[in-house]
């Protein structure tokens, strides 16, 4: 008897690394009709982006990939040289290409075991309103992260054009999603897939607490209970773990850096959304 397909999810592939890579290049389905949810961070090159996509895509029966921040980079030796918005648009083309769902598409719906429930991809940004206690404002939770020496790389190398600011892009981004998640029809759960925790608690287990300002926007911080949410799955954070809002299941899915997942006694591996 075959295995019943399963609806699964991993980030922070960062496959640039060459031991990321050979995990990415190993990873198989447990069953042709898997599913898999990648929430973001799966390189930082366009050409390692979808070479690992490409690869997922044609292994998977369905894939569903939301932006990270590392894909939205331009790093100054990418060919690509494509920034903010047209660098995510030409992700979204190029997924479409291959088959894979992206934030821009309908949401499809998952009908396995653990279903029927709705698999939204939200791409959200942050807009630096998890903040430190004493910081009122963005520029002060900003002087105050650097003064701890503790600033994220997208302040070099995620450019928000067309918008002015990476907080002005969240702010439309939010507004976009919130329309689209408001027009869901009633009574069909939804898996919610995002790069960041739509909710501030899981970043205060970071060991640097000032890097929460790149981690997401107070404004979805109810949109788990709002959205029917069965689970929300993220990333970024580089914490594997599960935890539970609201009655409501987290799930942080990231592979991380090798040197932070080789000291684990478990390596990485593909997270079970559904069946829960």
């Amino acid at each position: 008897m075959s295995p019943s397909p399963r609806l699964l999810a991993i980030s922070d592939l960062h496959v640039r690394h060459p031991e990321n890579r050979r995990f990415v290049a190993e990873l198989r389905p447990g069953s042709d009709d898997d599913w898999l949810l990648v929430a973001g961070d799966v390189g930082e090159f366009m050409s390692d982006v979808l070479w690992a996509l490409r690869l997922l895509s044609e292994r998977f029966a369905k894939v569903v990939w939301v932006p990270g921040n590392h894909e939205l980079w331009t790093p100054a030796d990418d060919p690509v040289r494509l920034r903010g918005e047209a660098r995510y648009l030409h992700l979204v083309d190029r997924c479409r290409d291959l088959g894979i769902v992206t934030p821009e598409d309908p949401y499809p719906v998952w009908r396995g075991e653990g279903g029927p429930v709705t698999i939204a991809p939200l791409f959200l940004l942050y807009d630096y309103s998890f903040r430190m206690p004493g910081a009122t404002t963005r520029e002060a939770a900003l002087e105050q992260a650097y003064e701890a020496g503790v600033v994220c790389t997208d302040e070099f190398l995620l450019h928000p054009d067309p918008y002015p600011t990476r907080d002005a892009w969240c702010e439309a981004r939010v507004a976009q999603t919130a329309a689209r998640l408001a027009a869901l029809p009633d009574g069909l759960p939804t898996v919610l897939v995002n790069h960041y925790p739509l909710v501030r608690e899981p970043t205060r287990v970071l060991r640097h607490p000032e890097f929460a300002l790149w981690c997401g926007t107070e404004r979805t911080a109810d949109w788990h209970v709002k959205y029917g949410a069965a689970a929300m799955v993220y990333g970024h954070l580089h914490i594997p773990r599960s935890t539970v809002y609201d009655g409501v299941r987290f799930e942080e899915v990231s592979v991380g850096y090798p040197r932070e997942w080789k000291p684990r006694a478990r390596g990485p591996a593909l997270r079970t959304i559904l069946p829960g």
